[in-house]
């Protein structure tokens, strides 16, 4: 095969497992996006997410995190829900109503690799899933899916930003689909005027320690600081607030991953409900979701400090 057979191969691979969109870029160290990242952890903003410093050469270049890297593969997965929370019930975000999707896309990024090696023969990869030092959204970029929108997250032309995002680094030249090189943004700063915590700052920067999903899930401490209470709203699981506002999201369509069907917990629990459930039942209804990220503890603890339902 040649460099051309081997790129539709792929696409159509990513295309028969369900990804919605496939992109390719050949795997060079991202320079510019180091900088970018070196600026950001020296304002503090990643607060006590410590392990965002961590592996920093391996984050900007390719070749180090996986030897003999020629091409990135990226993938992305829709996950907008048909079904929406009722309207008394505090807020989860959208990517946590179903089944972890580390999960999910694990399975397919390891299927995704089997296929390949059975039709292409000699390939070697490592896939990522949010949990390696990988710089996703600038590789996503690189390979023409989207652009990075104000709020920090990939926006896609056709579908929103309600995409997860995979990454497969493979030692194979492939053919490489244009960058991303327009930000379809404008002038516009709803995310930035609706955030409650003014986490989403001019010149595409997100201060992650003053983020609502930052203090909902990474935060591990007893309470919630001082001066971001009374500003939670109603979130106790992550956020949706700047992709809610976003204009480029009434392109979003309802998903058709059956493991991300929503939990019916997570639509339907009233404030009280979620009160009163035990850590039993908590461990049993959400055994494969992402809330088990936060705990038991970090759940009850943001139900004290939203903005409860009138």
């Amino acid at each position: 095969m040649k460099n051309l057979d081997y790129t539709q191969v792929i696409k159509n691979q990513a295309r028969q497992l369900g990804f919605d969109f496939c992109g390719i870029a050949r795997a060079i160290p991202l320079d510019d996006d180091a900088r970018r990242l070196e600026s950001w952890l020296s304002k503090g903003f990643q607060g006590s997410m410590n392990y965002m410093e961590n592996y920093f050469e391996l984050r900007v270049n390719p070749q180090k995190l996986f030897p003999g890297a020629k091409s990135v593969i990226t993938l992305l997965q829709n996950y907008y829900p048909a079904q929406q929370q009722d309207a008394d019930s505090p807020k989860v975000s959208k990517y946590a109503f179903g089944k972890d999707y580390h999960f999910v896309i694990r399975h397919k990024l390891n299927q995704f690799l089997k296929n390949l090696k059975e039709e292409i023969g000699d390939l070697h990869g490592r896939g990522f899933v949010d949990s390696a030092p990988v710089l996703e959204r600038s590789w996503a970029v690189r390979s023409g899916l989207g652009w990075v929108g104000k709020n920090g997250n990939l926006i896609n032309k056709q579908q929103g930003s309600f995409l997860f995002i995979a990454t497969l680094i493979v030692d194979l030249e492939l053919s490489y689909d244009d960058p991303f090189v327009k930000d379809f943004c404008g002038s516009c700063k709803k995310c930035i005027e609706a955030c409650p915590t003014q986490a989403i700052l001019d010149g595409k920067l997100v201060d992650g320690s003053k983020c609502i999903s930052y203090f909902t899930i990474e935060l591990k401490d007893a309470l919630i600081p001082e001066n971001a209470r009374g500003k939670m709203e109603d979130w106790i699981f992550g956020c949706d607030i700047c992709q809610d506002v976003c204009p480029w999201n009434r392109f979003s369509r309802p998903n058709g991953e059956m493991a991300f069907e929503p939990i019916p917990e997570i639509l339907h629990f009233n404030n009280k409900e979620w009160e009163d459930l035990s850590e039993e039942a908590f461990d049993k209804i959400f055994r494969n979701s992402p809330l088990k990220r936060t705990r038991y503890s970090g759940i009850k603890r943001n139900l004290r400090f939203i903005q409860p339902k009138s």
